[in-house]
């Protein structure tokens, strides 16, 4: 079994016979295939960006095959696929300890499309889309094309009511003390959420007892069925009591005012009374649509989102759903206008993760934080940071103009603010947990899709392009031309041809 084995002749193997005998042969001098010698090649010389642009491991892994396609990883060039739900139980390096997303970009970055792309591809992974308010009335025809959908249309001379007020579903895993401590803090906190942001300023601690009073009253008075009316009533009763303790007679007027709007003002009609509808909870997606209050001003627009939001946050607020929810929320600074709301949105964003819902907050530029209290305000300084606490973040073509916002603000390394500039349509920056990814969502959108998420057909081009020379038929040149007819060329004609026609018609 050791036999050295046998040599077989170079001509039995078909190899050229050496021209000079010898270990090397002709290959030290002509380069053949026998030559032993290890060959010298000069070494390459180039930059480091040429060097990165040929080395073959920059492509990045991504995060997996797990969720619904978002789009192409440009860096990878591969398919890119995300849930926040997946990237939370990711127990990598790539997880992530949030499902809320922040979504910034300048007008037509292609935000909303990336949006609406995501969410309803989510649905056949199970998961339900909710609108709490759509101010512009674009995810209508997403929830109407999507077989299942369900749309609330507030205004218009719908009739629909929603009281902001409403108790919601039973919490699990909590006692009756802990569940009636849960809603009494919503009622009281979307009770002065409306009424700091109508004021804009805070209550004081008498206006705050009144409202607090004015609740407990009518909860009792219609067994557990609160609403902004009776609320309102409670409200003007306390302030005629000569003998209230504590002034409260004197903090009831300022809520009272308020809350007069919306059951005798120009949002009367709408949330003042008990709901007319209820949630769908097996609804893939359901819409509210708020379209029909914006154009009464942006503290109508503002009043109406947090009575909105606040009767869907008490349906949904529910983990024996078992119900994971993409909760979208258009225009997203106006959660954040006084410090009240503030601290709600700060809060259900934390319990997000306990009811298995995913918060995306939409934002332009963050700029549209500027309008949140006065500059140096304890309000400003908490909502950027509920906005740069939300750890996955799509980042879509900015202006200029943010560039320092996004580096002092959301942290940013220079050179990815410097790339945001110069996105396409559909282009973002993912940054989910601490790794980043260059993202094209509409390399992946179909037909039907592309369509239907579009929110630019009020500036599309015309159907036809009238640089193009267009041939025109010779009969159709003759019944364009005018008549001919006999005119007096001399300059008493050309003086007088006026006058006489007026004559000859007069």
């Amino acid at each position: 079994m050791d036999q050295k084995p046998s040599r077989t002749p170079r001509h039995d193997r078909g190899l050229p016979e050496a021209a000079v005998p010898g270990p090397f042969g002709p290959g030290l001098v002509r380069g053949g295939y026998w030559n032993l010698a290890n060959a010298w090649i000069p070494p390459h010389q180039a930059t480091s960006q040429h060097i990165a642009g040929i080395y073959p491991f920059v492509a990045d892994s991504g995060l997996g095959h797990r969720g619904p396609i978002l789009g192409v990883d440009l860096n990878a060039d591969a398919l890119w696929h995300f849930s926040p739900w997946e990237a939370y139980v990711d127990s990598s390096e790539r997880g992530t300890f949030s499902t809320n997303i922040l979504v910034l970009g300048a007008y037509r970055g292609g935000k909303s499309a990336t949006v609406k792309t995501l969410v309803t591809r989510s649905i056949a992974f199970g998961h339900q889309v909710v609108v709490p308010s759509d101010p512009k009335g674009e995810w209508v025809a997403v929830a109407e094309a999507i077989p299942g959908g369900r749309v609330i249309r507030l205004g218009g001379g719908t009739g629909t009511r929603l009281n902001p007020l409403d108790r919601g579903p039973r919490r699990t895993g909590t006692t009756d003390e802990q569940h009636e401590q849960m809603v009494k803090q919503r009622r009281i906190g979307t009770l002065i959420a409306l009424i700091e942001m109508t004021l804009g300023a805070r209550l004081s601690a008498v206006e705050h007892a009144a409202l607090l009073d004015a609740l407990d009253r009518c909860i009792l008075r219609t067994d557990d069925h609160p609403t902004l009316r009776g609320v309102f009533e409670e409200l003007g009763e306390i302030a005629g009591e000569t003998d209230a303790a504590f002034h409260a007679a004197e903090g009831a007027i300022q809520p009272r005012f308020v809350l007069r709007r919306l059951v005798e003002g120009d949002l009367s009609g709408l949330f003042e009374d008990e709901s007319t509808v209820e949630f769908d909870q097996e609804a893939p997606i359901v819409v509210t649509d708020t379209s029909e209050l914006f154009a009464r001003g942006d503290l109508a627009a503002q009043l109406t989102q947090v009575c909105s939001t606040a009767w869907i946050q008490a349906v949904i607020s529910d983990r024996a759903a078992h119900r994971t929810r993409y909760v979208v929320r258009e225009e997203g600074w106006r959660d954040m206008t006084s410090l009240s709301s503030l601290q709600m949105f700060q809060q259900w964003l934390k319990l997000s993760r306990h009811y298995g819902i995913s918060n995306i907050v939409i934002l332009h530029k963050m700029g549209d934080l500027d309008a949140v209290g006065d500059e140096g305000s304890l309000e400003r300084s908490l909502a950027y940071s509920i906005v740069g606490d939300i750890e996955n973040k799509f980042i879509f073509r900015v202006n200029s103009q943010e560039q320092t916002a996004l580096r002092t603000r959301l942290n940013l390394p220079a050179p990815h603010v410097e790339m945001a500039r110069h996105l396409r349509k559909g282009e973002f920056l993912a940054y989910v947990g601490q790794y980043s990814y260059l993202v094209d969502c509409f390399a992946t959108s179909t037909e039907w899709e592309y369509e239907l998420f579009a929110t630019d057909d009020a500036l599309a081009p015309a159907d036809r392009d009238d640089s193009d020379f267009r041939a025109i038929d010779a009969a159709m040149l003759d019944t364009l031309w005018p008549e001919t007819r006999e005119m007096e060329t001399g300059i008493e004609g050309w003086l007088t041809a006026g006058p006489r026609e007026n004559t000859e018609e007069q």
